[in-house]
């Protein structure tokens, strides 16, 4: 029920941002919950045995939303990176360090700065990328719960199965189909339909990827700030990587 609830109250107000609010509203809510999925990822590295980037981390990651060359703001993230790692007195360690750090600021901010260069190109095709990941949770909840039979990976996510991985890119297609039939008509079915299987995939793998760091720090949920979902990573994994599957596709190979 508390996941049910959570959900309830968090899509709406995800559509509005997304769909309807001003633009500086719309960075401001992807840089609040990329700080709160930072901070999580951060205690994840520490419990790890690895100097966590912190503040430094955050801020760079926020400057990679809004700042005009992304790519050459992440080759600046690396060299800050490596610099900062410095910090830590067992140099042994600064490798270790700068690595998390470089990879915390992508994987997060990098993410969240491909749903922004998303909603530029269309507002519902950023939409779009996020309701991936909603409808192929839901399936694979339910789909698993019924019919699961064979693991998928068990060292990294005992509960998840074939047969729910299955049922995730089906509820994605499916969701995926009639959100651009009727939104996006500029979007033939077939590419609508090759789009939403590609970012579920993505979004299952990133899923199973960051379960493989909870696992690595000895912890079931990444926090606690949202009841029944666990913490803000937990609710994001997905996304952080369909996003950019989706917007990939989009930029190279849309007209």
């Amino acid at each position: 029920m508390k996941r049910i609830i959570t959900a309830l109250i968090l899509i709406p107000a995800i559509a509005w941002t997304v769909l309807s609010a001003p633009d500086m509203v719309f960075l401001a809510v992807l840089a609040a919950t990329g700080l709160l999925a930072y901070r999580e990822f951060d205690r994840l590295v520490a419990a790890h045995g690895i100097l966590p980037s912190g503040w430094p981390g955050m801020g760079l990651g926020v400057a990679l939303l809004v700042v005009p060359q992304p790519a050459v703001a992440m080759v600046l993230v690396a060299m800050l990176a490596m610099v900062l790692a410095m910090r830590t007195s067992n140099l042994r360690a600064s490798l270790a360090a700068a690595g998390a750090f470089i990879l915390g600021v992508v994987y997060i901010f990098g993410a969240w700065r491909c749903v922004a260069e998303l909603r530029l190109i269309n507002r519902h095709w950023a939409m779009f990328a996020l309701l991936l990941g909603w409808a192929g949770d839901t399936a694979a909840l339910y789909v698993g719960k019924a019919f699961g039979r064979h693991k998928m990976a068990p060292q990294v996510s005992p509960a998840k199965t074939w047969e729910g991985a299955a049922g995730s890119l089906a509820g994605s297609m499916l969701a995926g189909g009639v959100y651009a039939h009727y939104l996006i008509p500029t979007a033939a079915l077939p590419w609508a339909l090759t789009l939403a299987a590609a970012g579920n995939i993505a979004g299952q793998l990133g899923d199973l990827s960051e379960s493989a760091l909870k696992r690595g720090a000895g912890f079931k949920d990444s926090g606690t700030m949202l009841p029944g979902h666990g913490g803000w990573l937990d609710r994001l994994d997905a996304s952080l990587f369909s996003a950019p599957a989706v917007y990939a596709l989009v930029a190279w190979f849309s007209s």
